[in-house]
């Protein structure tokens, strides 16, 4: 996929520490900015997971939910 440029706009605080993690970590700021990306993106489809799991626990009132889908799945053969 290609990759795209952008301009962002940060404290000088955030600067400086982005600065001083790159080097002790030996990679640029774009693969630092890539990977912070990549940690909000995860952190977010758990967050959406978990939203999820709430949202739907206790929806199935049939009993034993297990039980239901092998006499599915017997139904199938």
């Amino acid at each position: 996929m290609p990759a795209k440029r952008i301009i962002i706009t940060i404290p000088d605080e955030d600067k400086l520490w982005l600065d001083a993690y790159t080097k002790v970590h030996k990679i640029s700021v774009a693969e630092a900015v890539c990977q912070g990306i990549g940690l909000l993106k995860k952190g977010q489809r758990q967050k959406t997971y978990q939203k999820l799991v709430a949202i739907t626990c206790g929806v199935w009132k049939k009993g034993g939910g297990l039980a239901h889908q092998q006499k599915m799945r017997v139904e199938w053969e």
